[in-house]
């Protein structure tokens, strides 16, 4: 199981750095599917680097769960254009991807904390 979730972790990472990286970058094709929902170029990039720093914050344990949180609210905005736009197929896939980044937080928040205090002392 350990296994199957580090491999998901691993996707949805790359799913949201990916995602926010084209985001930063204004491709042609985000400008004009988000551009008609009232996102301007800077909106864009704003939007992209959140995704980017949600992504980068799954990479860790003690951020994992606020980096999924950040990331799952950027592709719900981004279900929400979707499903606006008709596009039901990638409506699903992100629906799906939001659905396992609550996995990923509701794994995160029942993983045991490690504190200073709970270190032995010699």
């Amino acid at each position: 199981m350990r296994v199957a979730f580090t491999i998901v972790l691993a996707i949805l990472i790359l799913l949201a750095v990916s995602s926010g990286v084209t985001k930063v970058m204004l491709l042609e094709q985000d400008i004009n599917f988000f551009g008609r929902y009232g996102f301007s170029n800077p909106l864009l990039i704003i939007y992209g680097l959140t995704q980017i720093a949600g992504g980068a914050l799954m990479v860790f344990g003690k951020t994992r769960f606020i980096g999924a949180a950040i990331v799952a609210i950027t592709f719900l905005i981004s279900l929400v254009v979707l499903v606006m736009d008709g596009n039901i197929p990638v409506s699903v896939v992100t629906a799906l991807a939001t659905l396992l980044l609550g996995v990923i937080m509701k794994q995160s928040a029942s993983e045991p904390r490690r504190t200073n205090s709970s270190a032995r002392v010699r």
